[in-house]
C-alpha cells in the first residue's frame, strides 16, 4: 500500500524580475521514487528548496502527512523527516568529514561535551556503507568533488528521514559509486521512504523511478508513472518539442600538434609518491580529445597542472604551437593561450555575488578598460554577445550569478573563458548538472570551436558523452595514461578496462 506523504498545490515563488514557480502542484508517495524532470531554469531547484525548508516564504499550500505544513527552515524540515542532498555542495571546507556530517546535530556525552568518538564511529559506518575509503578526520577541502558528493549523501542518511530529496546525486560520482547509491535507494524504498530524485541522466530515471513530474518554465506540465515512458517522450515533455541529441559524425583525422605535453608528473602533497606520473600526449588543431577515468585517476590534477596551478610540485614540459611555455601560474597559461573551465563552477568558476556581465568580463579586464577605469559599454557589449551566443537565460545582464540555474551558471563560465580567445580549451566536466537540451547546445559549441581551430581537451565521467563528441579518447588510471583510442573505433567495454588498468600499460604521445 502506498500513501501520499507530501503534496503541494498551486505553489508560486517570485524573485526580483522573475517568477521561478507558477502554480506548481505535485504529490509524492511513500515507498516510491518520484523523478523531478525539467530543463535548467525550469524551477526544479526552487521547488526542492521549498520542500526542504530553504525557502519558507511562498504562495500556495503544502501538506505533509496529511496536515498543512510550512517549514521555517532546513533544520525544521529535518526534524520533521525531510532532508535534501544538494548538487551544489553545502559543506564547510576546513571542517572534517565527521564535523560536517554532524554539524548542528552533534552528539553529546552525559557531561554535556561533544562525543567525538561516537560521532567518528557513526561517520565511519556511513562511509563504509557508501564504500568511500577516506579517513573520517579528513578535512573536506582535501577531497575531490565526487568524494564530497558522497559526504553529502552520508549527511542525509544520518537522519531517520521519511522524505529524501536527491538533487543530481550522481553528477560527480563514478559508475561503481552510482551502483552503491542505487542499492541504498532500493533499501530506502523497502523501508517505505519517499524519494524525490532529480537527474539529467535519463537512463538513471528509467532504472529507479516509479513516477515522474515534469516542470517547464516554472510550471508543472505533466505527471504520471514511468512505466511505458520512453526517453524521447520525456525529452519532448521537458522542452515542448523534439530534441535531437548532438553527435559528432566525422573524425578529425591527422592534424598538426597544437598542445604537446611531455613527461608531466605531479608529486603528492599528502603522501609519498606521485599523483601524476610521466604523462605525455598531444592535441591537434581542431581536435577534440576526450579524457576518461574513474574517481581518483588524476584527471582534474592533470588539467590543473597544465594550467599552472601546481608549479611547486609538478614537472615536465608543455608546448603550444611547438613553443615551450612556462606554466608556473594561471596568468602565464592564459597568456600562452590556455583556458580552463573548472569542475566546480561555484567554487572556482564564478563570483556568485557579481552579475552576469561582471563575471563574463573577469578574464578580459584590461581590454574592458578606458583611461584606467572599466568601460561599462564594452562590458555590456561583451555580455550581450555571449548571452546571445550561448543562449544564457537571465532576466538581465545585472542578475547575480547565484540566482541562475546550474546550467546557465556553467554557460557564464564558458563565456568568461571564450572571451580570452584561447588556442586550447581545457574542459573539466563541462556538462555536469546540465539538462539534455543545454548539453546539446554545449556539444554543438564544442564542435564548432574545434572547427574554428581550437584544440579541446574534455574531461567527462559520462562515457556516452566522451564517445559522442571526441575524435580521440585518452584513459587514465591511478595517475597514468593507460589507454588511447579513436572514438570511432572505441567501445565502452575497452575504455572501462583501461580505466581500471586491466591488460594495459602506460602510453605516450603519438603524433
Amino acid at each position: 500500500m502506498t500513501a501520499t506523504l507530501l503534496e503541494v498545490k498551486q505553489i508560486t515563488k517570485r524573485f526580483p524580475g522573475v517568477i521561478a514557480l507558477d502554480n506548481v502542484s505535485l504529490s509524492i508517495e511513500a515507498g516510491k521514487v518520484t523523478a523531478l524532470i525539467g530543463e535548467n531554469g525550469a524551477g526544479k531547484s526552487t521547488l526542492m528548496k521549498i520542500l526542504s525548508g530553504v525557502y519558507p516564504d511562498f504562495e500556495g499550500e503544502m501538506h505533509y502527512k496529511g496536515e498543512p505544513a510550512k517549514f521555517t527552515g532546513p533544520k525544521d524540515a529535518q526534524q520533521q523527516g525531510v532532508v535534501i542532498i544538494h548538487q551544489e555542495l553545502n559543506l564547510i571546507p576546513y571542517l572534517t568529514i565527521t564535523e560536517n556530517i554532524f554539524l548542528g546535530r552533534e552528539l553529546v556525552t552525559q557531561y554535556g561535551t561533544m562525543d567525538k568518538s561516537r560521532m567518528r564511529k557513526r561517520t565511519q559506518e556511513l562511509l563504509d556503507r557508501l564504500k568511500l575509503k577516506v579517513n573520517p578526520d579528513s578535512q573536506v577541502f582535501k577531497l575531490k568533488v565526487g568524494q564530497q558528493q558522497i559526504v553529502e549523501i552520508a549527511k542525509a542518511l544520518l537522519t531517520d528521514a521519511e522524505l529524501i530529496i536527491m538533487d543530481e546525486p550522481t553528477s560527480a560520482i563514478t559508475g561503481s559509486e552510482v551502483e552503491v547509491l542505487f542499492d541504498i535507494i532500493a533499501d530506502l524504498k523497502a523501508q517505505n521512504k519517499a524519494i524525490v530524485y532529480v537527474s539529467h541522466k535519463l537512463d538513471e530515471l528509467f532504472r529507479i523511478a516509479d513516477n515522474y513530474v515534469v516542470l517547464r518554465d516554472g510550471k508543472s506540465v505533466e505527471s504520471g508513472e514511468m512505466a511505458g515512458m520512453t526517453q524521447d517522450l520525456l525529452i519532448s515533455k521537458m522542452v515542448g518539442r523534439k530534441i535531437e541529441v548532438m553527435r559528432k559524425t566525422t573524425d578529425r583525422g591527422a592534424c598538426d600538434a597544437l598542445l604537446e605535453v611531455q613527461n608531466l608528473s605531479l608529486k603528492s602533497r599528502v603522501k609519498t609518491g606521485n599523483v601524476l606520473s610521466n604523462i605525455s600526449f598531444h592535441i591537434g588543431k581542431g581536435e577534440i580529445v576526450g579524457l576518461f577515468g574513474l574517481m581518483g585517476a588524476g584527471r582534474t590534477e592533470l588539467l590543473e597542472s597544465i594550467f599552472g596551478l601546481h608549479p611547486a610540485h609538478s614537472s615536465g614540459e608543455v608546448r603550444i604551437d611547438g613553443q615551450s611555455i612556462c606554466c608556473d601560474s594561471p596568468a602565464r597559461a592564459i597568456a600562452a593561450g590556455l583556458a580552463l573551465v573548472p569542475e566546480d563552477r561555484k567554487k572556482d568558476g564564478l563570483v556568485l555575488g557579481l552579475g552576469v556581465k561582471n563575471n563574463i568580463s573577469l578574464t578580459t579586464l584590461e581590454e574592458m578598460e578606458s583611461l584606467g577605469t572599466l568601460n561599462d559599454s564594452k562590458e555590456r557589449a561583451l555580455a550581450d554577445h555571449y548571452i546571445s551566443e550561448l543562449r544564457i537565460k537571465t532576466p538581465s545582464k545585472e542578475q547575480k550569478a547565484k540566482n541562475l540555474s546550474g546550467g546557465n551558471q556553467q554557460k557564464i563560465v564558458l563565456a568568461k573563458w571564450l572571451a580570452t580567445k584561447p588556442k586550447v580549451l581545457l574542459l573539466d566536466e563541462p556538462t555536469r548538472g546540465i539538462d539534455i537540451n543545454a548539453k546539446t547546445e554545449i556539444y554543438k559549441l564544442i564542435i564548432r570551436l574545434a572547427q574554428e581551430g581550437l584544440g579541446i581537451l574534455v574531461v567527462s565521467s559520462e562515457l556516452p558523452e566522451i564517445l559522442a563528441i571526441s575524435d580521440r579518447i585518452l584513459v587514465m588510471s591511478e595517475g597514468r595514461l593507460t589507454g588511447e583510442f579513436l572514438a570511432s573505433e572505441a567501445s565502452e567495454d575497452e575504455i572501462l578496462k583501461a580505466a581500471i588498468g586491466i591488460g594495459t600499460s602506460a602510453i605516450g604521445s603519438r603524433p
